[in-house]
């Protein structure tokens, strides 16, 4: 029995066609995730992976560096009947991304694969390439003919960043719907592909006690935190021209606030889900410049100590400017204009080198109009929150107020935890496997269509302006290590609010 035959719905037959294939993120992500979904039973039993990148390996030479690199960075131990078979199927085609031989030499792969291993011609191509590339390698394809969908399909997944800005973002959509048709195009955001991302949905609409308390009379505010303790590391090229809010915030925690805020889809199909996406994305209100510096913070790391180890500013990380003025850190908040939001605040920030590493999603529900418990309160302002841990915990945690054991009527704050391992033992994953999989079976759902991004990019422009046209004075502004700049925390002192995670508030 071939070891990759699923035992459940499988992808569709297909080519995988991965350009850069000798980069970081193939080895760390793709071909783990790839591998995995092969041990669950869910990637085709009929299915090729072709890499693509100017290092010159033959055949032997990909598999065999993968297959070293999967022995160190895969989630799971390698089942040797499983690596064989998939293995077998692995090509490459050396070549540079714009010279047409190259593209000459994954015809002939892809002929291979349908004629040899049933692929059925069905691709999917993987743009694990610099931004540069991105409407480039499409291009040369369609020109090819290896994007027509002659009783096939053909798919192209593209990484972010997909523009830098308003201008850039439409610029690259005209570019590829130029050549593509929108259904082919999936702008992956891996945040998205997190179990708990995925549940915010399950969660909101799956449960009748939270829907009716979903808006602007029940929730007092929401806070997103994506931290990070790394710097820039031998990114600081890269981190020059993108900054903290280009980086995570307009892409990842955007698309996060749509989950978390949009309005129910008539149904869990892609399109009524990305329907509702766009409609809150084009809701966010547009801050005028004035208002843009008021209610936003730039922030960029100075030396510090992180994990009991002294660590560099910005400034002086490799490839980095030492006189930048690029945030590492960036903190905002929105209000969303419409009926159920109204009035009420969304406070996102994002962050390196800050002192712990956490992705999480706080909503902090009103107060009850009169507090009937008096002197006897441990804690007489705690509210209700609800926290969604996306990461590196996966699970959700609803505060809420209890007697405390005693002759005395005295209550405080407890948390109700729900985690992952309530399901049990889980299969091991990258965070890749669910993206992957549903661009196999033509699943949109978390994928972004061209007027979400451009949606998000309209919103975080007048942000971005106001930043170009008045140059922060005092980087850098937060030790390493630390919650960052003071004026994050200010941000939220004006609305009488503080950060989940902040000097005076330790709570997991």
């Amino acid at each position: 029995m071939n070891p990759c035959q699923p035992t459940l719905r499988a992808g569709d037959p297909c080519a995988i066609v991965i350009f850069g294939a000798s980069g970081d993120l193939t080895k760390r992500k793709l071909i783990p995730s790839l591998y995995n979904l092969c041990s669950y039973g869910l990637l085709p039993a009929n299915f090729s992976i072709i890499g693509i990148s100017r290092t010159e390996w033959s055949d032997d030479d990909f598999r065999n560096h993968l297959g070293k690199e999967l022995a160190e960075l895969g989630t799971q131990p390698i089942n040797p009947k499983i690596w064989d078979e998939f293995r077998k199927r692995m090509m490459y085609c050396p070549g540079s991304f714009d010279d047409p031989k190259t593209y000459e030499c994954l015809q002939v792969r892809l002929d291979e694969s349908a004629k040899r291993l049933g692929t059925a011609g069905n691709v999917l191509f993987y743009l694990s390439v610099q931004p540069d590339f991105f409407a480039v390698i499409p291009k040369m394809l369609t020109e090819r003919g290896l994007t027509r969908e002659e009783g096939c399909w053909r798919r192209i997944i593209i990484e972010k960043p997909f523009g830098r800005d308003l201008a850039s973002a439409r610029e690259l959509n005209a570019k590829l719907t130029a050549v593509l048709k929108e259904h082919q195009i999936y702008r992956i955001d891996h945040y998205l592909g997190k179990e708990t991302a995925q549940n915010l949905l399950v969660f909101r609409l799956g449960n009748a006690v939270f829907e009716p308390i979903w808006n602007r009379r029940y929730i007092d505010h929401v806070q997103l935190t994506v931290a990070e303790t790394i710097g820039v590391e031998l990114r600081g090229a890269f981190y020059e021209q993108t900054g903290a809010f280009r980086d995570v915030m307009q892409n990842h925690m955007f698309m996060l606030l749509a989950l978390i805020a949009m309005e129910p889809p008539t149904s869990l199909e892609g399109e009524a889900v990305r329907n509702e996406k766009v409609k809150l994305l084009e809701a966010i209100r547009r801050w005028e410049p004035e208002d843009a510096l008021i209610n936003t913070v730039r922030g960029q790391y100075g030396a510090g100590t992180v994990d009991g180890k002294p660590v560099p500013a910005y400034r002086d990380e490799p490839n980095v400017n030492p006189k930048s003025n690029v945030e590492t850190y960036a903190a905002v908040k929105l209000l969303i204009d419409n009926w159920r939001w109204a009035g009420v605040p969304f406070y996102l920030r994002s962050g390196k080198r800050l002192a712990r590493r956490t992705t999480k999603i706080v909503v902090r529900f009103k107060t009850p109009p009169l507090s009937i418990f008096g002197s006897g309160e441990k804690d007489p302002v705690a509210p209700n929150y609800l926290i969604f841990h996306i990461q590196p915990e996966e699970g959700i945690t609803f505060q809420v107020r209890a007697k405390v054991p005693g002759p005395t009527i005295t209550a405080k704050p407890v948390h109700l935890d729900f985690d992952y391992g309530q399901f049990g033992e889980r299969p091991p994953t990258t965070g890749y496997e669910k993206l992957l999989y549903d661009c196999m079976v033509g699943d949109s759902t978390l994928f972004h269509r061209s007027d979400m991004v451009e949606a998000a990019w309209e919103a975080a422009q007048p942000i971005l302006d106001a930043w170009g046209n008045n140059p922060p004075k005092d980087f850098p502004n937060y030790a390493a290590g630390t919650w960052g700049p003071a004026g994050a925390d200010e941000l939220m002192a004006r609305d009488q609010h503080k950060w989940w995670y902040s000097p005076e508030n330790k709570k997991s």
